[in-house]
């Protein structure tokens, strides 16, 4: 299970118990926020494409939405989001349970500009019903993310 393997990942940081499991869904923005009494937008949504063949990690704030020209221009290709029958095989977790944590070394994560505004985002465990709150210093440390990117709207 996805949750097992992000728990084991969060051991170096001694910050597995920081995991909130729900006894209701939490794999669309709307009911992650639900199931953690926050607005939508701090939700740190974690959306995966490919890029030259390569599946991607772009981490964004829960009410932004991708652009597909600043998108386009930032990774040189047009967004392609990976299938939810993919996501397992490829990231290592089910869709709706994405996160940057315990994926595969040669996922590269980006995080969205659109996150900046927060103190604390909550980003999904690797399950449909789990999230942990994390500052955005905690969340660039434990992601391992590669650079900021600004590749959303809707949200400024």
């Amino acid at each position: 299970m996805s949750i097992e393997i992000v728990k084991k990942y969060f051991q170096k940081w001694n910050i597995e118990n920081r995991i909130q499991e729900f006894p209701i869904s939490s794999a669309t923005v709307a009911e992650a926020a639900l199931a953690l009494h926050c607005e939508e937008k701090r939700i740190a949504k974690s959306m995966a494409f490919k890029v030259d063949g390569e599946a991607i990690l772009v981490v964004t704030a829960g009410d932004a939405k991708v652009d597909n020209s600043k998108y386009k221009a930032q990774f040189h290709t047009k967004a392609v989001m990976i299938k939810p029958d993919e996501m397992s095989a490829l990231i290592g977790h089910p869709a709706g349970g994405v996160c940057p944590f315990g994926i595969p070394d040669d996922i590269k994560v980006y995080l969205d500009e659109s996150l900046k505004r927060f103190e604390t985002v909550f980003p999904a465990c690797g399950s449909r019903n789990s999230a942990i709150e994390l500052t955005l210093s905690e969340l660039e440390e434990y992601s391992g993310y590669c650079e900021w990117v600004n590749v959303c709207k809707g949200w400024a």
